[in-house]
């Protein structure tokens, strides 16, 4: 099943979403546990930053990465020279792979973007041994990302359509308080645990920030290219005031916190 974030190429999805996930799959991998000779899928690896990562660890056995959009794909493919590291096209709500074939699957800021996330948990289930780990991570889009917030809530005063974006964003599904930990414990996942993670990023001016999310990247992107081009003009000013708050444009600093879940095969 198809994705709700838009991608127009992998360089401007790098800019805009790979950065984060680059830093934030150390964390993650730390939480959802790693075993030597394990095979391991990621679920929805994007550009390939938790691959990657979990590719730093030698003893894994194997890394399967798979992804719905092909540009995904053919970029994790481009970068891998990893014998280990498998990348696919694959639905994640309908995973090409018999039972019980991993020891983990893994899945890093997808399941929020997936519109039947419930299926997609069930297929990481079931493709996942007895006793076996399934983990996730999601955005929490309303209270823990506060760039992103900055933009919505710019936009969301320039018109209603900006105001409905706000609210879509704000409470997409997988994003709030619980939701991920519901829908693992739902799906009939063991020992559900779910903790929150921190990370960190440093933008070098407007530019760095904006720039992905001018082109079409992103969910927000996908609202500012449906705009007429005096409405993205009036947009990017009103969050370039909001960016700079005042002070002139260059480096700014901003945290995002991630909701994180794991569970047990049964």
């Amino acid at each position: 099943m198809a994705s709700s974030f838009s991608i127009q190429r992998a360089d401007g999805y790098e800019q805009l979403m790979g950065r984060w996930s680059k830093v934030l799959a150390p964390k993650f991998i730390a939480f959802a546990g790693l075993s030597d000779r394990e095979k391991i899928l990621d679920v929805g690896c994007g550009t390939g930053s938790l691959t990657f990562e979990l590719a730093q660890h030698a003893r894994l056995h194997e890394i399967v990465a798979i992804d719905f959009a092909e540009i995904f794909i053919d970029e994790v493919k481009r970068l891998n020279s990893d014998s280990r590291i498998k990348a696919s096209q694959a639905d994640a709500c309908n995973l090409p792979f018999e039972n019980s074939g991993f020891d983990r699957a893994l899945a890093l800021l997808v399941l929020h973007f997936i519109p039947e996330a419930g299926k997609a948990i069930a297929e990481m289930r079931r493709v996942v041994r007895p006793g076996g780990v399934v983990a996730a991570a999601v955005w929490d889009h309303y209270g823990g990302m506060p760039g992103m917030r900055m933009v919505v809530d710019a936009v969301a005063l320039l018109s209603e359509h900006g105001r409905q974006l706000r609210t879509r964003y704000c409470f997409q599904p997988m994003t709030q308080p619980g939701e991920l930990k519901h829908a693992f414990v739902e799906q009939g996942l063991l020992q559900v645990t779910e903790t929150e993670l921190l990370v960190r990023m440093e933008y070098k001016n407007f530019d760095d920030f904006w720039v992905p999310i001018a082109a079409g990247e992103g969910p927000l992107g996908h609202y500012i290219a449906s705009l007429q081009p005096s409405e993205r003009d009036r947009t990017a000013a009103a969050v370039r005031d909001a960016y700079e708050a005042g002070q002139t444009d260059g480096p700014r600093s901003y945290v995002s916190i991630a909701w994180a879940c794991r569970g047990i095969a049964p």
